[in-house]
């Protein structure tokens, strides 16, 4: 990623998808690959490490996993499911929001640089377990009949309505609601690097391969680029957030009792 992708001639050839391809770094396994390993250790350690020995007043690390907890418990699984359900689902929208906001924030540290959810299939793992969840609750509170009712037949519409509504609300639930869910956190983190490539590689070609006329540029470049480091930033931790509060709305949705 970080060698100047040149064409032929020496002519500067922009980053494209194939970028994000990496080689296996021994046997199979990938960067990325290492990276979500490394991600769950890492989220793992600290929330142990920072709640081992919990105070009334608490330290830097203590407040810091207490503030990421109240944030996903109270303020999108509470607010989101309900007081009455909202418990059992805590844990899941935890683990999705903290596990999501590590892989992102690796595209903007040093050596790493890489945000492996800018590779479709991992967002698709993640949105599977969503998927089983939210429709698993969602049979188990009505029956599977009763689900399927509940979804595609929502009450107070007119029944000859049902033969356009009812195949347009099974697309949304089965097919839509969980694909744009994966997509949203590919998308940001795919387009936010590839940004950031594009500047990064081409103030290095500016800088090393152009006439000499051309080489002040390079330095606006590598301004954009710090710019856009800090506005990837917070791109970074927004999906994830609204990675977990979908996953808690699309819980509500098959738990409530109205359509």
């Amino acid at each position: 990623m970080s060698a100047l992708i040149m064409a032929d001639g020496g002519t500067f050839q922009p980053p494209n998808a194939e970028s994000f391809v990496l080689p296996p770094i021994f046997g199979e396994v990938t960067k990325p690959m290492v990276l979500v390993v490394l991600s769950a250790i890492m989220v793992g350690a600290y929330f142990l490490l920072a709640t081992r020995n919990l105070k009334l007043v608490p330290g830097r690390a203590q407040f810091v996993a207490e503030s990421v907890y109240d944030l996903t418990r109270n303020k999108i699984a509470r607010e989101q499911i309900g007081a009455e359900d909202f418990r059992p689902f805590v844990p899941l929208i935890f683990t999705l929001f903290t596990f999501v906001l590590v892989n992102n924030i690796f595209g903007i540290i040093p050596i790493v640089q890489f945000p492996t959810m800018s590779h479709i299939g991992f967002p698709i793992a993640l949105f599977l377990v969503v998927y089983a969840v939210m429709h698993g609750v969602g049979i188990k509170r009505h029956g599977f009949v009763g689900y399927f009712k509940h979804v595609m037949f929502p009450p107070g519409v007119p029944k000859p309505i049902y033969v356009l509504l009812s195949p347009i609300e099974f697309a949304q639930k089965f097919v839509l609601q969980p694909v744009f869910l994966a997509i949203r956190v590919f998308a940001a983190m795919f387009a936010g690097h590839l940004i950031l490539l594009v500047f990064i590689l081409g103030g290095q070609y500016l800088l090393l391969e152009a006439g000499a006329w051309l080489k002040p540029v390079s330095l606006v470049a590598f301004a954009f680029a710090i710019a856009l480091t800090f506005v990837e930033a917070l791109i970074q931790v927004l999906p994830a957030y609204i990675f977990a509060v979908l996953t808690a709305n699309f819980i509500a949705a098959a738990l409530s009792e109205g359509h």
